[in-house]
């Protein structure tokens, strides 16, 4: 095989579960869905006969499907391919792949593509789906192609940039915070760069290293860049993408043996050697000591400080942006406004991050084999898992005050009323608990850190995604929403559906049931109380639903520990 014996592996291992082919039926059935959802919402249950109208709502669903297909390629490559590597550092199983006789392009690329062969079919069979909208008129084959290339660009260069930072990051953790700050500062710095030098050939090529320029070109040929045709601008965005995904193996492939084995083996080795080296001093440790480690050690490494200080500046140029963009009370999506858009920004980024500590400091226990000798322990159940929790909110303490300290900016300048901050405040921090409440929870259900980093940022991410595509969909129906309400309802029960199967994957309770039920009809009413502008609801209904879905995990985890492992008394015996 071209990418040696890792990818050869994957290949045969990936089709042989049963999750792989309803992966593949569930990914087509979420389109189709979504495509219901839309006609419904633009069309409702009267007979169209216009071709024009068709037409128009073909272009529209178009450009939904594409924009959402994007931004998960975009999200999913990089998490499966950082993840892949990462493993092998958890379980340090890294260095003997090193010391086989695999070559370093056949590591490099056989780990590359390994992880990105899910998104790859899930992107091909995505094709003859969008091909269906053609029938429908006002899209073309030539741009439906040109839309799948760009996606599948798009995920091998995040995919590229995700071993890239596995490979040269030995904590789990700091891979997937650099990873997601790394490509959001990524496109950021493009778009600057671009708007620096305007409307020049040059200022035109580099604006099309970001995805969604060349693909809102495809999508949208009447707004492509000036001078460009809509294919010229697809080939161009095509060409720089693979050259930048070739750029980051090549860096990945010179540094490979200078990044791993860690330095910290040497030292390790160097000590061992040298039994006449300085002594430390013994630290004091509490009487919580879970909670301790997390707290006052190098847990996730000796880089922290430089994660939080790219997530600063990365902050910086989020709410710069929104100072500098003319009207402070102009509406983005006609819905939020500049510095609304901000905060939205800001949250997301940090229920991310925060939702990424708290499942790695669980696969990172279990990985290193440490979560076995934690549980021999005299430690309780209560004292484990409020310690993991605790150290989680500690440690990212300064990314959950960064939002908020925009939001007392924002009601200081006027903009949003103290009544809404406070709204607005509460609800976050009851989102911030779930998100890390959430990483516990699929840490401890799930055996395999690839599959539990997955799903615990794959849930936080679908359901972000699935409420701004709730928002524009309730936009496109504020004429007829109560016309529309089944065709939502359609939309609400396959969230519910797939909520239900990632909590209860291995602990299967009523309250996690009863928890993925309603999560997403609190949902749904909070964003529509949102719309109608309805403060006080958005926020009860969020903490309602999501305060009750954080204890539903919470009070397993913590009286049935061992269950919640999977575990069971003759095996702990």
């Amino acid at each position: 095989m071209l990418a040696g014996p890792l990818f050869h592996r994957e290949t045969l291992t990936l089709p042989r579960p049963l999750k792989h082919y309803l992966l593949r039926a569930m990914y087509l059935g979420a389109l189709f869905i979504l495509l219901y959802t839309s006609a419904q919402t633009t069309f409702g249950w009267q007979h169209v006969r216009n071709v024009g109208d068709i037409a128009r709502f073909g272009s529209s669903v178009f450009q939904v499907l594409c924009l959402v297909q994007l931004t998960l390629v975009l999200f999913f490559s990089m998490i499966f391919a950082s993840g892949n590597v990462a493993q092998e550092k958890d379980r340090r199983t890294l260095i003997l792949l090193l010391m086989t006789d695999l070559r370093d392009g056949e590591l490099v690329f056989g780990k590359l593509l390994a992880a990105l062969l899910l998104p790859a079919v899930l992107v091909a069979i995505s094709y003859p789906a969008l091909s269906i909208i053609h029938l429908l008129g006002g899209v073309s084959f030539q741009q439906v192609t040109w839309a799948v290339l760009i996606s599948a660009a798009a995920g091998f260069a995040a995919g590229s940039w995700g071993v890239l930072v596995a490979f040269w990051r030995e904590k789990t953790f700091q891979t997937l915070a650099i990873c997601l700050i790394g490509l959001i500062l990524f496109l950021g710095v493009v778009e600057g760069v671009s708007w620096l030098l305007g409307g020049t050939p040059v200022g035109v090529a580099l604006g099309l290293l970001n995805p969604y320029r060349a693909l809102f070109a495809v999508i949208d040929p009447f707004n492509s860049p000036a001078g460009w045709s809509s294919t010229t601008a697809a080939a161009v965005s095509l060409a720089e993408l693979l050259a930048l995904a070739a750029v980051l193996n090549v860096a990945t492939l010179l540094r490979l043996r200078v990044w791993n084995p860690n330095q910290a083996v040497y030292e390790a080795a160097a000590s061992d050697e040298d039994p006449t080296g300085v002594e430390r001093r013994a630290r004091q440790i509490w009487d919580a000591p879970v909670i301790w480690r997390e707290i006052c050690t190098r847990a996730y490494g000796r880089k922290m400080v430089l994660i939080k200080l790219a997530y600063f500046v990365l902050a910086g140029l989020i709410i710069g942006g929104s100072l500098a963009g003319g009207d402070p009370s102009r509406l983005i999506l006609g819905m939020i406004t500049q510095g609304g858009f901000a905060f939205v920004a800001l949250g997301l980024l940090t229920l991310l991050l925060v939702n990424a500590q708290a499942v790695t400091s669980l696969t990172t226990e279990r990985d290193a084999a440490t979560l076995d000798l934690l549980l021999v322990t005299e430690i309780s159940a209560k004292e484990f898992i409020y310690g993991k929790l605790g150290g989680v909110l500690y440690n990212t303490w300064q990314l959950i005050a960064a939002p908020l300290v925009w939001l007392g900016f924002l009601v200081a300048q006027g903009h949003c009323t103290i009544e809404n901050s406070v709204y607005v405040t509460i609800g976050f921090l009851t989102l911030t608990l779930f998100s890390a409440m959430l990483g516990l929870h699929f840490g401890l259900a799930y055996g395999n850190s690839r599959q539990a980093i997955s799903n615990s940022l794959g849930t936080i991410f679908f359901l972000f995604v699935g409420v701004f595509v709730l928002l524009v969909l309730l936009l496109q129906a504020r004429a007829s929403f109560a016309l529309q309400l089944p065709s939502f309802l359609v939309f609400i029960l396959g969230g519910s559906l797939g909520l239900w199967s990632a909590l209860t994957h291995r602990n299967p309770s009523p309250a996690l049931s009863l928890a993925a039920a309603i999560l997403p009809f609190c949902t749904f009413y909070a964003v529509t109380s949102f719309l109608l502008g309805q403060t006080l609801g958005v926020c009860l209904f969020i903490t309602a639903a999501y305060g009750f879905t954080v204890i539903a995990m919470l009070v397993p985890a913590v009286s049935e520990f061992d269950v919640a492992l999977g575990r069971s008394t003759q095996d702990i015996g």
